[in-house]
Formats: structure tokens, C-alpha cells, sequence
């Protein structure tokens, strides 16, 4: 299958890219640095594109079955539209195209925390991501959201919890359009969902979704904190 990445240069569409080549996929690893993209595989082409510049997007979508999104920008105070602005290149994109497989990460934020999740998890943690830390980032993302259901195309949206790294799938997520108990994610994982979502391996055509790990990280806080304030 003929595979588009945005935020392929993120630890997410990192992932992504080499699960993909791994599987024998074919991979268009989109960039606004190609330069700098640290891989090489005679099934990958490096485009170099932002995801708000529609021509662009236009061209680096160009012949893909599936496109993944999993760009994202870090928390901060000023208005972030880089999740709606590139939400609506790709969906005009791939309208242009003949409509391809659209699968994107969005998060369980939006959702908010499960009535079972402890008090502190509840009424201080979530809150303070999702009002105050980065209130301007789920209000895009949550913009991001509506402009892909709204469209005509075969998408799903792919909500993971909090992000930590490990090298291989753990093999133990969960995947399921209704709410999951846990509260993280790992990037091997939520990558392995997102390549069987656009191939069609586990589809959950035009549904949300959750992804959740059955393990959590070493250390909740320094993920709360790196997802936090540092690059996502």
C-alpha cells in the first residue's frame, strides 16, 4: 500500500515510517524539513511539505491510498489553528485525489477523564491540560476533529492517551470506539494502530476511536510533564 505521513519527523510519524517500511509498505514520509529526515529505504520518498499549505499537501498526497496524520504542535498561550488548517488541506486534498483512506491522532483529552479515574486524575489533572496548559491546542484539535467527521471521507480519528516511547509495539493495546480504562499510550503501539487502520488490517471506518496500552510508563509524571511542556 502506498502510505502518506504528515509530522513524519515527530516521534509518532517516526514510528510510523519504519513500522510502515517494516510491513512492506510503501511510504511518502511528508516533512517541512526532508533534509533532515533521518531514514533511508528504498520503499520511502521524503516530500517536503507544511501541512497548512494546500498545494502542497495536494502534491505530497498525490497517488496515496491511505494518508496518517500525526503532526501536532507543543502546548502554548497564543490561538493554534496548525491542527484545523492542516485538517482541511488534507481533506481538500484528498477530495482532489479520489478520496484515499484518512486515519489521524487526535487524543483522549478530548474526551475527558473516565468516572471511575481517581479524584486527582479527574479534577486536576485533566482539567489543567485540557483548560489551562493546553486549552489552545485541544480547542484546535477539538476543530480538527469536526472538520474531518464532516467530510465525505473514509476516516477514522485515533484518540491515544498520554505518549511514551518504546522501541517495539508492546503488543498488549486496546482499540475500541467506545471509552477505555488507562491512561497511556505508547508510540510503538499507537503507531502499529494507525497503519492497521489505514491498511484495512483493524478498520473502524468514519469512528473515533481510543487507543490505550495495557502498560503505562516508567514514570507517569515525567510523561505528564514531557507531554506537557515539551515536543509531542
Amino acid at each position: 500500500m502506498k502510505l502518506a505521513v504528515f509530522g513524519a519527523s515527530g516521534p509518532t510519524g517516526l514510528q510510523v515510517v519504519r513500522q510502515a517500511l517494516a510491513a512492506g509498505h510503501d511510504v511518502c514520509a511528508v516533512t517541512r524539513r526532508p533534509e533532515a529526515f533521518p531514514m533511508h529505504d528504498p520503499g520511502l520518498t521524503v516530500a517536503a511539505a507544511d501541512v497548512t499549505d494546500p498545494r502542497a499537501v495536494a502534491r505530497a498526497t498525490m497517488g496515496a491510498e491511505a494518508v496518517i496524520s500525526t503532526y501536532g504542535v507543543p502546548y502554548g498561550r497564543k490561538p493554534i489553528s496548525v491542527y484545523s488548517d492542516g485538517a482541511r488541506s488534507i481533506v481538500a486534498a484528498m477530495r482532489e485525489h479520489g478520496g484515499a483512506r484518512l486515519v489521524c491522532v487526535s487524543s483522549t483529552t478530548l474526551a475527558g477523564p473516565l468516572p471511575v479515574e481517581s479524584w486527582w486524575w479527574r479534577t486536576i489533572v485533566i482539567p489543567t491540560l485540557r483548560q489551562v496548559v493546553g486549552r489552545t491546542l485541544y480547542d484546535d484539535m477539538a476543530r480538527m476533529e469536526a472538520i474531518v467527521r464532516a467530510s465525505d471521507l473514509n476516516w477514522t480519528i485515533v484518540r491515544p492517551g498520554g505518549l511514551y516511547d518504546v522501541d517495539e509495539p508492546t503488543g498488549s493495546v486496546s482499540v475500541s470506539n467506545e471509552r477505555l480504562s488507562g491512561r497511556y499510550t505508547a508510540r510503538a503501539d499507537l503507531a502499529h494502530v494507525l497503519i492497521a487502520e489505514a491498511s484495512g488490517t483493524n478498520s473502524h471506518p468514519r469512528q473515533v476511536v481510543e487507543a490505550i496500552s495495557a502498560t503505562g510508563p516508567p514514570s507517569p509524571l515525567r510523561t505528564f510533564w514531557r507531554e506537557a511542556f515539551g515536543r509531542r
